[in-house]
C-alpha cells in the first residue's frame, strides 16, 4: 500500500509517519501545505519552510502546496494536490482535532483512498512521553496558551518540560500534547532521520500573549 504523509516538520507529523513506517507501510510522499494565513484553521505555519531539509533528512520526496488559508478553501487545496498522486492512502498526524480529522477523512473518501490517523484519540502524557522516549528531539517554536510564556520558546520537550505541561493542564486546562494550538513544535532528530537539523540563527518574535521562535539559518549534519 503506497501512502503520502501530511508533514509539518512538528511531532505529531513526524511521529505519526514514524509509525506507519514501523508498521511496514510504503511512504512515498511527504506533502505540505504552505498557508499564508498564520492562524490556519489545519494546517502548521512556524517555520514551515524548513520541511525542504526535513524531507533530505528523511529521504521521503516532498509535496509542496500553496494556499491562502481561507476556511475551507484550504480544503480543496488539499485536495487538488492528493488527486494527483498514485497513492492508495494517507497518514496525518490528528490527536484530538475533529475538524481537521472529519475533513481529510472527507477528502480521502472523495479519492477513494484510506485515511491513517495513528495517533487519534490517544492520551495526551502517554504519547508525547512515547514520542520522547523513541528518540525524538524536540522543540517547541511557537506558543498561544495562558502559562506559556517567552521563556517556553526554543525549550526542548524532555521529562522535566513535561511535567511543567502537567501542572499548566491542571492549572489552565491546556492540552499537554499541544493539539488545542496551544504550542507549536520542530523535529531536530528522530530515529527515521538520516541527518539531524541543527538550528544555527535565530529570533524570539512576541505579540501580546503568544510568540514564535523564527528560524534563521539551520543546516542538516551528518549523525
Amino acid at each position: 500500500m503506497k501512502l503520502a504523509s501530511l508533514f509539518s516538520g512538528g511531532k505529531d507529523s513526524v511521529y505519526a509517519l514514524y509509525i506507519m513506517q514501523q508498521s511496514g507501510y510504503d511512504v512515498g510522499h511527504l506533502v505540505s501545505v504552505f498557508s499564508e494565513n498564520k492562524y490556519s484553521y489545519m494546517y502548521h505555519t512556524p517555520n514551515i519552510f524548513l520541511v525542504d531539509m526535513l524531507s533530505d533528512a528523511l529521504n521521503i520526496q516532498l509535496i509542496k502546496k500553496a494556499t491562502k488559508g481561507e476556511k475551507e478553501k484550504e480544503i480543496d487545496d488539499l485536495k487538488d494536490v492528493l488527486k494527483t498522486l498514485d497513492i492508495d492512502g494517507v497518514v496525518s498526524g490528528a490527536i484530538a482535532s475533529t475538524y481537521q480529522k472529519t475533513r481529510i477523512d472527507k477528502i480521502c473518501t472523495q479519492l477513494g483512498i484510506k485515511s491513517f490517523t495513528p495517533l487519534w484519540r490517544r492520551k495526551q502524557v502517554e504519547l508525547i512521553k512515547e514520542i520522547t522516549g523513541n528518540g525524538f528531539e524536540v522543540i517547541i517554536t511557537g506558543v498561544s496558551a495562558l502559562g506559556l510564556d517567552e521563556t517556553w520558546l526554543g525549550r526542548k520537550i524532555d521529562e522535566e518540560c513535561i511535567k511543567d505541561l502537567i501542572v499548566l493542564n491542571e492549572k489552565y486546562k491546556i492540552n499537554v500534547s499541544g493539539e488545542g494550538g496551544e504550542y507549536e513544535t520542530l523535529v531536530l532528530d528522530s530515529p527515521n532521520f538520516r541527518k539531524k537539523l541543527v538550528i544555527e540563527d535565530y529570533e524570539k518574535i512576541w505579540e501580546k500573549d503568544n510568540g514564535i521562535m523564527n528560524i534563521k539559518k539551520a543546516i542538516l549534519k551528518e549523525k
